[in-house]
């Protein structure tokens, strides 16, 4: 799994390219608790994540809790229909906001 942050002006882009599995899991937090800033709008792009495992949701989960505690507001894009699949099936897709692009993820945010 690569992790790649992207400030575009004012807005933090974070994008996950890969598996996030029991084996990416750990290492996927440190990074993206790394990467998250403290206040702003943060779009974590997921549209290049080909699996998540119940380890991924768990990142997921304390990012969104990460961003609960800190002035950040946090939108996800680009969930592929596995991926989605799986958050709506657990009842994950109720804890973000979810967008169809990085630019509906600003606007949503924005508000």
């Amino acid at each position: 799994m690569d992790v790649r942050k992207q400030l575009r002006g004012d807005i933090t882009v974070i994008t996950m390219d890969g598996r996030l599995d029991s084996e990416t899991a750990p290492r996927v937090q440190q990074e993206l608790q790394a990467l998250f800033p403290d206040e702003g709008v943060v779009v974590l792009d997921l549209s290049r994540t080909s699996y998540m495992s119940s380890a991924g949701l768990r990142v997921l989960l304390l990012i969104y809790r990460q961003a609960q505690h800190s002035a950040a507001r946090l939108a996800l894009t680009g969930l592929p229909p596995d991926v989605r699949e799986i958050m709506d099936a657990t009842g994950f897709l109720g804890f973000f906001t979810v967008v169809g692009s990085i630019e509906e993820g600003v606007e949503a945010l924005s508000v």
